[in-house]
């Protein structure tokens, strides 16, 4: 499994552009990947999605970034030897729209398809199997990644979010939510609680 967080100017693929990509390794997970590009010149931010990601205006045309295209090829390569590319995280198929339409836009040969293993779920069907009643917000699941975070036993992510840091959290609490283990010397202070499963 590869474990990705991206930062974007927006929500929209179409209108908005990939800014930063993080990935972990999940068999492998001290092998990471991080990188930050410029926005695509015919593509929009948003001011909510900078208050989120933290980026400047003027770091989204930083002429000293790379572009889009030249992250995405140095992503395909750090991808390469991974045997299992099923994408995973949390709200992943966000994460995954961006970078299939992103990876055609460039012509790259490759797509994380439409099958991802995502936090919410496996955290939903956690707390029904503990006879416990999921959060409901306007009639809809609320289980948001601080929610995710502090089920598995660790602290809110960090503000402004970071996508390699989002990525490592996420890994650590697939990890916990999967096998009841620790993953990442970042966060072997923090215990796995009693209820979660150990493989």
């Amino acid at each position: 499994m590869i474990v990705v967080d991206i930062e974007t100017s927006g929500t929209s693929p179409y209108k908005h552009s990939i800014l930063s990509i993080g990935a972990v390794d999940f068999s492998n997970p001290e092998r990471q990947f991080y990188q930050e590009c410029q926005i695509e010149k015919d593509k929009e931010y948003t001011e909510e999605a900078l208050n989120v990601n933290g980026f400047k205006k003027e770091e989204l045309t930083d002429p000293k970034k790379k572009t889009l295209e030249s992250v995405l090829n140095e992503f395909m390569k750090w991808i390469e030897p991974v045997a299992d590319k099923t994408i995973g995280g949390h709200n992943v198929n966000f994460d995954a729209g961006f970078l299939n339409y992103s990876f055609k836009r460039h012509n790259i040969n490759f797509s994380f398809g439409h099958r991802v293993i995502d936090t919410h779920s496996l955290v939903y069907a956690s707390i029904l199997s503990r006879g416990l009643n999921v959060p409901i917000k306007n009639d809809k699941t609320d289980i948001n990644s601080d929610y995710v975070f502090n089920y598995v036993g660790l602290p809110a992510e960090p503000k402004p979010h970071n996508a390699l840091n989002g990525a490592k959290m996420e890994a650590e609490a697939l990890s916990r939510l999967i096998f009841g283990r620790k993953l990442l010397k970042e966060y072997t202070d923090y215990e796995v609680p009693a209820y979660l499963p150990r493989v």
